[in-house]
């Protein structure tokens, strides 16, 4: 009995690793990538090779993950700005009442545990987010930013 739910429309690259638990539909994932326990993966995401998703995480429909990323555990995305359950009219809303907001994850950053990182932001190459951090607007390629909501704390040296 599996414990994995891959829809058909799942683009796997090759060297996939799969955990236990996970939900992945409309999405793709490059090759060589590691994807934990209990993960969840939208329709319309994109992640890159050699990327590690960590357990618990949650990846929203419109987020774009670059290649060489690592994401932490308990990592949420969100894809929307305004959230709301129903429309004016009270009815439950559906794909038609809301627009995705795009986010982006540049080659190499690192997103630490816990971390939320909204939506319509970019984190550049190389970048750094620490555990915990609230992620509100764009992070520089190669900076250092943690907090609620995150700031630069420093830069990082590329080799």
């Amino acid at each position: 009995m599996s414990s994995q739910r891959i829809a058909d429309d799942v683009k796997l690259g090759k060297d996939v690793i799969v955990r236990d638990f996970v939900n992945l539909y409309g999405c793709t994932i490059g090759d060589n990538c590691k994807i934990g326990t209990f993960v969840e993966i939208q329709k319309n995401v994109t992640i890159g090779s050699n990327t590690k998703i960590s357990s618990h995480t949650f990846i929203c429909e419109g987020v774009t993950i670059e290649d060489d990323v690592f994401v932490g555990h308990n990592v949420s995305f969100i894809n929307d700005k305004y959230l709301r359950s129903t429309t004016t009219g009270g009815s439950l809303q559906t794909e038609a009442d809301w627009q995705v907001v795009q986010t982006r994850i540049r080659k190499g950053a690192s997103i630490g545990t816990s971390s939320t990182i909204l939506c319509g932001v970019v984190v550049g190459e190389n970048a750094i987010v620490g555990a915990g951090s609230v992620v509100t607007r764009d992070v520089p390629a190669n900076a250092v930013v943690a907090g609620s909501p995150a700031r630069i704390l420093r830069k990082v040296k590329v080799a």
